[in-house]
């Protein structure tokens, strides 16, 4: 029986002996991951934000929206609705501030009263110039 030993105890010149080999490839898995869920997450972060940023309220717009739907046969209401909603607009540049006080100016006659008559032609066509300069 020691013979079979001794043959086997024979010292190997040409082959080397077995090496650990370290295997990273389960941390490079889970960093692919890591990553996936950071980029998936700043994915639906921005989505949220544009969506937000889409769905949000606009003063502008909404006085715009308010002022080309006034009914301009309802005259007080009419005229208190121009000189409240027209304001937002007056900053815009000096031409439209201009154009804000000439209509409030006229706007006055249709104030506080109790009753008012129609509004006269030329002062429909300062509100409707009016609305067409705004800028949104």
């Amino acid at each position: 029986m020691e013979d079979k030993q001794k043959i086997y105890d024979v010292p190997l010149h040409d082959i080397k002996e077995i090496v650990e080999v370290q295997e990273y490839s389960f941390y490079y898995l889970i960093g692919a991951i890591v990553l996936a869920v950071l980029a998936l997450i700043v994915l639906v972060y921005l989505i949220y934000k544009y969506i937000q940023k889409l769905n949000a309220y606009n003063e502008r717009k909404e006085h715009l929206k308010l002022l080309n739907s006034l009914d301009l046969t309802d005259t007080k209401n009419a005229a208190y609705a121009v000189s409240k909603y027209g304001i937002t607009f007056a900053n815009d540049g000096e031409r439209e501030s201009e154009m804000y006080k000439n209509i409030t100016s006229r706007l006055e006659q249709f104030k506080y009263k109790k009753s008012v008559g129609e509004f006269d032609t030329e002062t429909l066509g300062y509100i409707e110039l009016y609305k067409g300069m705004i800028d949104v």
